[in-house]
């Protein structure tokens, strides 16, 4: 699953009502989203995430319809339903994660590329993780395809190579797993996303000591 550029902030109660305070663009709305998607996700206590995410997930909708030319504003609400199917569950989760595949999958075919293979990771998550049909939409074959149209996009991506680590675990694929395994513990912190790539990280290493016991 980006802007990085801050709002501007205007300074000094003169400027209050001058024509020269400058409107938030999609691109500071978009660098906002994604820094409260990546504190909720990685500093904010479980019992408050689902809250958040559904508040974020609200906003992100609203940005994505405003700026319909903009497919990554629609990446980061996949994104963000996807980590709210996460936190949730039962038929919340269910209808979260049916809403993260079909705007992520509306987003790709504007852009291929997905925000540097984002969207695939997250596809690829997504249908490793839901259940299969007739309940959802859950299939192996996809998601590893999912998996390798990301690691095609972003060779080195911390979050490419954990996610289909842990779907190749899950497959049984043990050596296969712990080799991306350790690639996401070398790859590198992307810029604007260090603390959730510092996460995964720690988590990719803690799947490597595991499969290598």
């Amino acid at each position: 699953m980006s802007a990085r550029r801050l709002p501007t902030v205007v300074l000094g109660m003169g400027l209050a009502f001058a024509p020269l305070l400058q409107a938030q663009t999609p691109q500071d709305d978009l660098f906002s989203l994604r820094s409260r998607w990546e504190h909720t996700t990685t500093a904010m206590s479980e019992t408050r995430r689902v809250d958040a995410l559904e508040a974020l997930a609200a906003e992100a909708k609203t940005l994505a319809e405003s700026h319909p030319e903009r497919a990554e504003a629609s990446v980061w609400r996949g994104i963000i339903l996807a980590s709210l199917a996460r936190e949730s569950s039962g038929l919340d989760a269910l209808g979260a994660a049916k809403e993260a595949r079909r705007v992520l999958e509306s987003a790709l075919e504007r852009a291929p590329g997905g925000l540097q293979g984002s969207a695939y990771v997250t596809l690829g998550a997504l249908y490793d993780r839901a259940p299969g049909w007739p309940m959802a939409f859950g299939d192996e074959e996809t998601a590893e395809r999912m998996f390798r149209r990301a690691e095609a996009i972003r060779p080195e991506g911390i979050d490419v190579h954990l996610y289909y680590a842990a779907f190749l675990e899950g497959e049984g694929r043990e050596a296969e797993a712990l080799a991306h395994a350790r690639r996401a513990v070398d790859g590198p912190l992307r810029e604007g996303r260090e603390a959730s790539d510092a996460a995964l990280r720690d988590e990719a290493r803690a799947m490597v000591a595991r499969l290598e016991e």
